[in-house]
């Protein structure tokens, strides 16, 4: 099947319509593994295991090529959806081939990528130059640039350059990541403010549906102490029998509501922030991407930090302490003033830099490491890299700033408590290490990890399906 498929794309460029049409019926019938005349998403799915096509491709071409909505292609529909996807990849390769001479060298996709804001060193675009180039020569032709993309749904760069794009949509319930970046085209298409909904969506499920973690954390942050030692089971007792099963959610309405403001906010002062501090206009290096990052991930803070220590309070609240967050609000106001709604805002500003710069700096090195090692065929690391990259990365960067989100949230909370001493965070940090040791700044933490899996995962499935609600991908 695989040749029947590279001798199609290579005969392209000579053949006539009549032959072309023959040589997708071929393939076709080959596909069609029952013999029904029409190819299911089942056979596609074979059909590109055999001939080494990226995984998840089926569902895609499928949808994309399925006018009648019967959940497979009839041949007009297959040969359709082949030359429709053909003139996109050859606009695509155009654009790519700066110098028309109908080749792509590695300059050219370095280039193309620094375009879009993506710089990749000379050795990563030859990598991924080699996974396309089939005849060794070290450049790519139209054949060969077809052949490689013809049953794969990415058409365009931004697609390609994709896969290697740090994602926000893995949402584990901290907003302290770099914001993703999005091309000119995406921003010009409207398609930014759609990924940009789809991943509110996706951490708001995402965090409701790991949001009794979430308060199980912060209730040992602030309760947990060597004299006082909360198992994560018997934490879960107390909560129930105190508030019922429903306090388990105690906290996350604030927490899902605070990422629309927190993510619009997030994203203008970053655009504002790379046009300040690139030296070069539109290309924005990764040390760059890291200070601009930091300071936009500041400003969102800043500005709906007040939500953070609703959801603190909230977090905490006993049973008819709060009747709900307005009510909330009204009550730290009157009691405490309008600066309690800033308590503990210096230790969250901190947490932000070693977050965002190890969470940066250990995509970075997961990402050069699996090209120095496995990107010998394919330039594609698949999403099951991508998840563990991102994954990884943004645990680092908790555990490297935890300590001082804890002492944020015992800050949040001081107040609230009973006969608590209202400290200040260098004071609060060594009463911590004086009476419980340097893991008494790491209290919670195994909640905290226990969450990012389900979150990472949830957040994916969410991200995708909204996606194809959304238009962004069919």
């Amino acid at each position: 099947m695989y040749e029947i498929c590279r001798n199609m794309v290579f005969r392209r460029a000579r053949c006539s319509d009549a032959d072309l049409g023959k040589s997708y019926q071929e393939l076709f019938d080959k596909l069609d593994a029952n013999g029904d005349g029409r190819v299911d998403v089942w056979e596609l799915r074979a059909g590109l295991a055999a001939m080494g096509a990226a995984f998840g491709s089926a569902e895609k071409i499928i949808s994309a090529g399925d006018t009648d909505k019967n959940e497979g292609l009839d041949f007009e529909e297959f040969s359709r959806y082949l030359k429709e996807h053909e003139k996109k990849l050859l606009l695509t390769f155009k654009n790519l081939d700066k110098n028309q001479d109908g080749t792509i060298d590695y300059t050219e996709i370095k280039q193309a990528l620094a375009d879009l804001g993506v710089t990749i060193s000379k050795e990563d675009a030859e990598k991924i130059l080699r996974s396309i180039d089939v005849d060794g020569t070290m450049t790519v032709d139209w054949n060969e640039w077809r052949e490689h993309f013809l049953f794969n749904p990415a058409d365009n760069l931004q697609d390609i350059v994709r896969y290697w794009k740090h994602s926000t949509v893995l949402d584990i319930g901290d907003s302290l990541t770099i914001p993703d970046e999005f091309t000119e085209e995406e921003k010009k298409t409207g398609l930014w403010w759609k990924q940009l909904a789809a991943g509110g969506v996706a951490g708001a499920v995402s965090r409701t549906g790991t949001a009794p973690l979430d308060r199980m954390k912060v209730f040992m942050q602030v309760h947990a102490s060597k004299s006082n030692k909360i198992s994560l089971m018997g934490g879960f007792k107390q909560m129930i029998k105190e508030g019922g099963v429903s306090s388990l959610w105690r906290g996350n309405g604030v927490n899902v509501i605070k990422i629309a403001p927190e993510t619009a906010i997030k994203f203008m002062a970053y655009e504002q922030y790379k046009k300040l501090l690139s030296a070069e206009s539109g290309k924005v290096q990764i040390h760059e991407r890291f200070i601009a990052g930091s300071l936009a991930g500041a400003t969102a803070q800043t500005a709906i930090y007040p939500m953070e220590v609703m959801k603190t309070r909230l977090t905490l609240r006993k049973t008819g302490q709060y009747s709900g967050m307005f009510d909330c609000a009204k009550k730290i106001l009157r009691r405490e003033g309008l600066k309690a709604f800033y308590k503990g805002y210096i230790p969250n500003i901190l947490g932000i830099i070693p977050y965002a710069g190890i969470d940066l700096a250990v995509y970075e090195s997961l990402k050069n490491a699996w090209l120095s090692q496995y990107a010998k065929d394919t330039a594609n690391p698949g999403i099951l890299v991508l998840l563990a990259c991102g994954t990884i990365s943004s645990t680092c960067g908790q555990l490297a700033s935890y300590p001082l989100a804890l002492i944020r949230t015992r800050m949040q909370a001081q107040a609230s408590l009973e006969g608590s001493e209202q400290l200040s965070m260098s004071r609060l940090a060594k009463n911590i290490l004086e009476k419980d040791g340097f893991f008494g700044l790491y209290r919670g933490i195994l909640p905290n990890f226990m969450k990012v899996i389900p979150a990472v995962s949830i957040s994916y499935v969410v991200y995708e399906y909204m996606k194809t609600g959304l238009g962004i991908s069919k």
